[in-house]
């Protein structure tokens, strides 16, 4: 087992940092700084992927679906104008075509290698409502004319797969909006427990991850009063497993107890395949951006 730690951030201005409610974390108070605590991390680090190598909840895991990027794919060329860029951002959609009435209740996720897997389809009035979010007519918005099933590339805990989606067609674009339709697979039961009183908080979720593999973006927590968050990695056969802690924390000054999230990209040195990314505060797989409110379910 082999331990790095990563300092490459990738930041994106004015949206990958946010404030988080202040009972929800401390952003100074509670965590400590990277140094000290690197010892009980990384033993939390082995710890956790010896518990989860070789067991059956890994075997669940690998058996599932399970998206690790986006779930939506833009237009060819993505959206064309900053006020489309921005009503996507808001949700701002409007509908003012037919949604298909009748579809499939299941359909394949299929992978290069391996038997592929039927799950439950989200309907096309439900994939739209997560869309359009609860905004109604705003400006600037998209218009969606029409649907039909089809079909998108998803990066997976199992690899690329093509799976079931919903094609939108927006007025004045030539390509559809695609969002995944088959219902994800439900996480198994972790088999250790989350860790309590050591240093760092876990990982938010998984951005994306590169498509060679070899490298990993996540969402971590840092607080006002610290120089931002390193993210170590310890990598087996089996898994990877991520932890947050925070550089340099600075213990002068007016420190509020509000945490800031921050995008880290973290160099591998084998591509992911099917190994596992796992957190080791909670001692599970790092969350995933799946549809906008469409949580995991199934088995």
């Amino acid at each position: 087992m082999r331990i790095r730690v990563s300092r490459s951030v990738s930041l994106l201005a004015g949206v990958a940092l946010a404030g988080v409610g202040l009972g929800t974390v401390s952003g100074c108070g509670s965590q400590k700084a990277a140094v000290g605590g690197t010892d009980v991390l990384a033993d939390r680090a082995r710890q956790v992927a010896e518990a989860w190598d070789g067991s059956t909840a890994a075997a669940a895991w690998r058996a599932g679906y399970h998206p690790m990027g986006e779930a939506v794919q833009l237009p060819r060329g993505g959206l064309r104008s900053p006020a489309d860029k921005q009503a996507y951002e808001d949700q701002s959609f409007v509908l003012r075509g037919e949604l298909p009435v009748t579809w499939p209740k299941d359909g394949q996720v299929t992978w290069a290698a391996g038997k592929p897997l039927t799950r439950a389809l989200v309907g096309p009035d439900e994939s739209y409502k997560t869309l359009a979010g609860s905004r109604v007519n705003g400006i600037p918005h998209l218009t969606v004319i029409g649907a039909k099933l089809g079909g998108m590339r998803v990066a997976t805990s199992r690899g690329p797969a093509t799976v079931p989606a919903w094609l939108f067609t927006l007025d004045g674009y030539t390509t559809p909006l695609k969002q995944a339709a088959a219902i994800l697979s439900k996480s198994p039961q972790p088999p250790i427990r989350p860790a309590r009183d050591i240093p760092g908080l876990p990982l938010n979720r998984v951005i994306q991850i590169a498509a060679d593999g070899r490298s990993v973006t996540v969402v971590a927590l840092h607080g006002v009063c610290d120089d931002g968050p390193a993210v170590d990695v310890l990598e087996t056969s089996g898994s990877v497993v991520l932890w947050a802690s925070v550089k340099d924390r600075k213990d002068s000054g007016n420190c509020t107890k509000q945490a800031k999230l921050q995008q880290v990209t973290v160099k591998l040195e084998h591509p992911v395949g099917d190994r596992i990314l796992l957190d080791a505060h909670t001692g599970q797989p790092v969350p995933y951006k799946g549809l906008h409110g469409i949580s995991p379910s199934g088995s």
